[in-house]
């Protein structure tokens, strides 16, 4: 069984280099959660996927007539412990911190939280928790 996180990341172009090391460190080294399965030997196996970019203009997937002038990177992590995914993001050395976004949403979640740095911190932008099931006529 997987329990999948999404995960979107933009930052500056001069980033690009941090973001395929974040890459290579979700495939290779990247915690996973708890309740996941651990390997044959016992131990908590690690990796969780990895990121593609999103706005390659060789590849462009996005609507309009013109090719997206950002640099989005996304990826569907298989058991992630985000937590650890969260610590690893703030010490990325980026270059331009204040540049990163990064859009995140497990499994079960309706809504991306979106973590960005301000003021030299990282904090958590989201919209209020959705209403009991008892009450989903209120959307």
């Amino acid at each position: 069984m997987s329990w999948v996180a999404n995960l979107m990341i933009q930052a500056d172009m001069a980033d690009h280099g941090n973001v395929l090391s974040l890459s290579d460190w979700l495939e290779r080294d990247a915690p996973r959660r708890a309740e996941a399965v651990p390997d044959v030997y016992r131990n908590q196996a690690r990796g969780v996927g990895t990121l593609e970019t999103l706005t390659d203009p060789e590849a462009n997937h996005w609507g309009g007539w013109k090719n997206p002038e950002c640099e989005v990177w996304a990826g569907a992590l298989n058991h992630a412990d985000l937590d650890a995914l969260l610590a690893q993001l703030r010490a990325v050395p980026w270059r331009y911190p204040q540049q990163v976004q990064v859009f995140l949403m497990d499994q079960e979640e309706s809504y991306f939280r979106l973590y960005m740095f301000r003021d030299g911190t990282w904090h958590q932008y989201a919209p209020p928790p959705p209403p009991d099931a008892d009450d989903q006529h209120a959307w």
